[in-house]
């Protein structure tokens, strides 16, 4: 209360609370999903069947079948209008939109936690589990769903300038869906902007000093995360400069993030906190210096201790 009447008296606003809860829980089913394409030709005078473009495009995601049974539900349209036809003949430049029944999601937690909050930016308290941005099976169960659903007390117009403003807070950075710990949202464009700078500050600095020298000296955010890892640790500390890559892998379409010479650069620092030698295992803190995907997990099995399953 003495801090809210200081800042009122100097004409700031007053600090919001923090550490509170919030959350909305999650509905049976979400809303679907929809996915645009545009039917692009050679030249004006090509011509294809609407099961041709679908079935030969998308293979992955299901087989003709799959795709002439979607198109008689009517879960397909030709330029705003319901297509059941499969033959149907498309006309250069149509625009296809496939609606994606909604489905139930797996279980994900819905409560976050608010530990600092101020009128540009939001510090959550992320738990194991949830989806930080809509990939993949999780297009609702994430942590912007949350923010988007919640009523926040964000800066007003008149104290900046409107295009500065946003509907509500916005995730800055990413957190993997099973690692907890702090994710910082941005309330304002410029918050948005000046924090990805920040943590893009990491990566900047990592392909700079890929031998460990200074490390972390420049960077204005700073990422640390604990791990129980297989096996027990030689030396109390290890820098690992390994570049992280996406190769092509059998089955999986995005393909996979490992440990190669031609990836991008990455580094992270190991730090030991305690050797459970009867376990078999140790607890590390690693701080990242980039934000490469998957970069704990790989890094880490890269000298040969992966992470405990």
């Amino acid at each position: 209360m003495a801090d809210a009447m200081a800042a009122a008296a100097a004409g700031e606003s007053p600090p919001l609370q923090a550490d509170y809860f919030f959350g909305r829980p999650w509905p049976d089913l979400n809303e679907g999903l929809s996915y645009t394409d545009t039917f692009r030709g050679a030249d004006a005078e090509t011509t294809a069947a609407l099961i041709n473009f679908y079935s030969e495009n998308y293979k992955s995601s299901a087989p003709l079948p799959g795709w002439i049974h979607r198109i008689r539900n009517g879960q397909i349209t030709v330029d705003g209008q319901v297509v059941t036809d499969p033959d149907m003949i498309l006309r250069v430049g149509s625009k296809l939109v496939y609606h994606r029944l909604a489905w139930k999601e797996p279980f994900a937690p819905h409560l976050l936690q608010v530990l600092y909050e101020d009128d540009d930016m939001v510090a959550l308290n992320k738990p194991s589990g949830l989806q930080v941005l809509p990939k993949g099976i999780f297009q609702q169960r994430t942590v912007l769903a949350q923010l988007q659903w919640k009523e926040w007390k964000m800066p007003p117009s008149s104290c900046s300038k409107r295009k500065n403003v946003q509907l509500h807070p916005v995730p800055v950075h990413r957190l993997g869906r099973g690692t907890s710990g702090l994710l910082l949202c941005a309330k304002t464009k410029l918050a948005k902007v000046q924090l990805a700078s920040y943590f893009a500050e990491g990566a900047a600095n990592a392909e700079k000093k890929r031998d460990g020298t200074e490390v972390g000296k420049e960077r204005k955010i700073s990422k640390f995360y604990r791990a129980l890892v297989t096996g027990i640790l030689e030396h109390n500390e290890d820098v690992v400069t390994q570049p992280i890559g996406l190769v092509h892998y059998p089955g999986v379409a995005e393909g996979l993030y490992v440990a190669c010479s031609s990836g991008k650069p990455a580094m992270s620092k190991v730090c030991v906190l305690e050797r459970l030698v009867h376990q078999n295992q140790t607890l590390v803190q690693v701080e990242i210096h980039s934000g490469r995907p998957h970069q704990i997990r790989i890094h880490l099995a890269y000298i040969g201790h992966p992470l405990v399953a």
